[in-house]
């Protein structure tokens, strides 16, 4: 097995509502989050320089400030530099923030060096615990795994980082990656999910590379945590497509048939898959993340899973 800490726990708090993602959320309610996951038990934050624009680094910085530095875990993400830009009007890519940045892709050794300086100094940290590289399919898949994951190598072989690897909800991403044989964990976003199970394969090849799976997304941007399917729902970040609509509205049946409700479901999935140490889930409010909290023990009967399984088209 590669470098994966152990202390990760079994719920990380994911940090991309914090960065204001498609709705403002205030600061102080950034530091109720916070708050409830560390009463909750929560010690794996995860974060982005993408994630509003530094918003969610500098957030969760302030927020984390008054817990002692040794007694959590901290990643965050590579590959993508904010530069600043003069100008107005909002971000375009669903945060709701100045655009006083812009973002510019650089998974080249200095980039990467770069990037985790400058998430330091918004996070107002001394150490970066897992470095991730963050969605190389989106600008160049071959080429950025090829140049990012080497100098992630080099971060953590100068012990700027305790651990490395990459997320991304591009499957072909994530198993280039791990082939490298670079990778300590994989972050996996909404491809191991009740709904989306398109990562499947990852699990067999994480198993042969000795990588561990920080499952994410599990919620599909929302569309598995709302307690009534409709079409205002978001899938992949953008509106839910009628055929997913569909889907997840078989999905709500069966589970009501088993008396369990969809978010714990939602939650619960990842752990029947072999490889996940950790699920990180995202909230913008308080009671997102303790619900989450509680959803993790609700008994849920095994058979849920094979039936949720029928639901789900069939992979080719």
């Amino acid at each position: 097995m590669r470098d994966i800490p152990a202390d990760l726990g079994r719920l990380g708090l994911g940090t991309a509502g914090l960065g204001n993602l498609f709705h403002e959320v205030a600061d102080e309610d950034a530091q109720a989050v916070v708050d409830a996951a560390w009463r909750g038990g929560v010690r794996y934050f995860d974060t982005a320089p993408h994630y509003g624009l530094g918003l969610a680094e500098r957030r969760l910085g302030s927020a984390l400030a008054g817990y002692p530095r040794t007694e959590y875990l901290l990643s965050t993400k590579v590959g993508r530099l904010l530069e600043p830009v003069a100008g107005g009007g909002l971000d375009d890519e669903g945060f709701v923030v100045p655009a006083k940045y812009r973002r510019v892709w650089d998974p080249s050794p200095a980039g990467v060096r770069r990037s985790l300086a400058e998430s330091l100094e918004r996070m107002g940290t001394e150490w970066i615990d897992i470095a991730y590289l963050h969605d190389p399919d989106e600008y160049d898949l071959e080429g950025g795994v090829a140049a990012g994951m080497p100098a992630l190598a080099e971060a953590k072989e100068a012990g700027l980082v305790r651990a490395i690897g990459i997320g991304s909800k591009s499957v072909a991403a994530l198993a280039l990656a791990v082939r490298t044989g670079l990778c300590d964990l994989i972050m996996v976003a909404g491809r191991l999910t009740v709904l989306d199970d398109s990562g499947a394969e990852l699990i067999e090849l994480c198993r042969r590379h000795g990588v561990g799976i920080v499952n994410v997304g599990v919620f599909n941007s929302g569309a598995l945590a709302a307690p009534v399917p409709g079409p205002d729902l978001h899938f992949e970040y953008a509106p839910i497509t009628p055929q997913r609509l569909a889907q997840l509205e078989q999905v709500h049946q069966v589970c009501a048939g088993f008396g369990v409700s969809v978010v714990d479901a939602a939650l619960q999935y990842s752990w029947q898959l072999p490889g996940v140490v950790n699920v990180t889930v995202g909230a913008s409010k308080a009671d997102q993340i303790t619900k989450s909290l509680a959803g993790l023990d609700v008994p849920i009967d095994p058979a849920l899973w094979p039936a949720l399984d029928a639901v789900r088209p069939r992979r080719r």
